[in-house]
């Protein structure tokens, strides 16, 4: 979100443009200028025409040519600039040479450049007229064009060579640096008042060292900022420009630099912060939504004390992970974007914090429930001992409530039979035992209505109806005929339409329900499918959509109700639980 312009660097192959279509729409959503640079171009594998005629089929804006190939694959022996129609020929590790335009390809670069320069006439009218009059633009007003449309995120200038050789990374330097937009155009787009001289800068990421401590990488938009100023309620601990790892302190740095701060401990990614009274706050991209997670415990049990404060700083580096403490299995669970993105979480808290940590699939947060209603079922707690004893008698009904419905407990005791002081004893001994019911799991969708019992003056308390209660529920429970629970997910699905039946038999054999499907919108090619399914199906659903949609399918999804579990896993997955306890 801190940058001027972006480079997509793909390879020439047309069966593989698909992988850049999600990053080529976030590009346009937030309107970042972006040139395509075709590496590789030493093994393409289809014709320039082909691979620009594929990669225009992803993208919402005009892709335009800004050099064409001379030699194709391995005989690639340079470029033509459609801009200047200046032939150059490569060489390893040096800037090419300038060398006359090969007459073998005349036809084609002719045909490029026209294409390119009607693409930059659909926003420029008077280039329109000058190519409907035949009349030969110059060189500066055919650049001058390429600046303000990819400014303004209009086109799309397409590049070639081969990196590693230094095969056109030169020229692509230099165009850079020619046409893409100033900073303040980009402060203007992102909708900065620079009618103000105030310090004005955006946090685009942190960094925690074990030395130096929390970094904050951050664009300056607007003013000069200064070594020691107060952003927000951080005062910096100091100015940097960053090479790598390498730091070099400033003094100060104008609008439009990206530079480290130190020590803005209250900083996170994304925020907008001034010197002054300015409440600016300028757009963040969304944070993805987690889809893969992992139970996490550190190897050493006297580690799990740093725990808390080492995840909360991996967060604070990288909010596309987040973590929880599971409220119904009580793990420590890690969100993250897939098994590479966690494996990485766990290296950095390996070695960052100097905590190696174990992990497992988490457990499934299942619950269970009853089917039917029992009546006047007896719980009666006597317990004598010297001196006092312990004495509660109860009488009550268990019924099942509709689904989502939580627990209610009622009472309907008419003469005091159970004094008024007891009956929330009963109410907690009954909420305590339904923490774990006859299958093992927290008891959902039940009401007891206490309706009758019996007390002793001396003996009664509150600790002897609270054990009546749970004998009560322990005896009743069982003969309701509890039934298990799971989570279901409403999950929002989203890949090219060519592997929208793929995606349907996969969630179909993860035991999920379609809801339906449609065309994506504002992604053209894409289907965005709906459907509901088990969280207990959900742990690598990530990494096989990945594997059937070239890396490119993603969803979103929410939590939605709980379902009773078929049969034929019930006792599976009961033995399981068990087994762990």
């Amino acid at each position: 979100m801190g940058v001027d312009a972006a480079i997509v660097v793909c390879e020439p192959d047309p069966s593989r443009v698909l992988t850049v279509s999600p990053l080529l729409h976030f590009l346009d959503k937030w309107e970042i200028p972006h040139v395509v640079w075709l590496n590789k171009m030493d093994r393409a594998s289809a014709p320039f025409s082909e691979v620009l005629e594929a990669l225009k089929s992803v993208s919402s804006r005009p892709l335009v040519p800004h050099q064409y190939p001379i030699g194709a694959s391995e005989d690639l022996v340079g470029f033509i600039d459609l801009v200047s129609e200046q032939a150059y020929h490569y060489h390893d590790g040096a800037a090419a040479d300038p060398v006359p335009l090969p007459e073998d390809l005349a036809a084609e670069e002719k045909a490029a450049r026209t294409e390119m320069l009607e693409t930059l006439a659909d926003f420029d009218d008077h280039l329109l007229e000058e190519l409907l009059e035949e009349i030969e633009p110059p060189e500066d007003e055919i650049i001058q064009d390429l600046k303000m449309e990819l400014g303004a995120d209009l086109v799309v200038p397409v590049f070639v060579g081969v990196a590693s050789k230094d095969y056109g990374v030169r020229p692509l330097l230099d165009a850079l640096v020619r046409e893409t937009p100033e900073p303040h155009v980009t402060a203007e787009r992102r909708g900065v008042d620079l009618s103000s001289n105030e310090p004005l800068v955006q946090i685009l990421k942190n960094y925690y060292s074990p030395q130096g401590g929390k970094l904050s990488l951050a664009r300056i938009w607007r003013g000069t900022l200064k070594d020691g100023a107060s952003l927000g309620v951080d005062r910096m601990g100091g100015l940097y420009s960053l090479m790598g790892s390498q730091q070099q302190a400033l003094s100060a740095a104008e609008a439009g630099s990206v530079v480290a701060i130190a020590r803005l401990e209250n900083a996170k990614t994304g925020d907008t912060l001034s010197t002054g009274e300015s409440t600016s706050v300028l757009p963040i991209a969304d944070i993805l939504p987690a889809v893969y997670s992992l139970a996490i415990a550190p190897e050493k049990r006297n580690d799990e004390v740093k725990l808390s404060g080492a995840l909360n700083k991996l967060v604070d580096e990288d909010p596309a992970l987040h973590w929880e403490q599971h409220g119904d299995t009580h793990e420590v669970i890690l969100w993250g974007q897939g098994d590479v993105h966690l494996k990485i979480a766990m290296d950095w808290l390996n070695r960052k914090y100097n905590l190696p940590m174990s992990t497992h699939e988490p457990q499934v947060a299942y619950k269970e429930t009853i089917r039917n209603a029992k009546s006047d079922i007896r719980g009666r707690y006597k317990h004598q001992t010297g001196g006092h004893g312990q004495f509660g008698d109860i009488y009550i009904d268990i019924q099942p409530l509709p689904r989502g419905e939580g627990f209610r407990f009622d009472q309907k005791i008419v003469g005091g039979v159970v004094p008024r002081q007891y009956i929330p004893s009963v109410e907690t001994g009954v909420r305590e035992f339904l923490k774990q019911g006859p299958l093992g799991f927290p008891v959902v969708d039940v009401s007891v209505t206490l309706k009758n019992g019996s007390y002793h003056h001396v003996d009664s308390s509150d600790q002897a109806f609270k054990q009546a209660a749970r004998i009560a529920m322990q005896t009743g429970l069982p003969e309701c005929k509890p039934a298990l629970l799971e989570p279901i997910a409403s999950l929002s699905i989203s890949v090219p339409n060519r592997f929208t039946s793929n995606v349907l038999t996969l969630i179909s054999g993860r035991r999920g329900q379609i809801m339906g499907y449609n065309n994506k919108t504002h992604w053209p090619g894409w289907d965005e499918i709906s459907a509901q399914l088990p969280v207990a199906e959900m742990q690598t659903l990530i990494l096989e959509l990945r594997s059937l949609s070239m890396g490119v399918g993603f969803f979103s999804w929410q939590y939605d109700h709980l379902s009773t579990v078929p049969e034929r896993l019930k006792e599976r997955i009961v033995a399981t639980a068990g087994s762990h306890k």
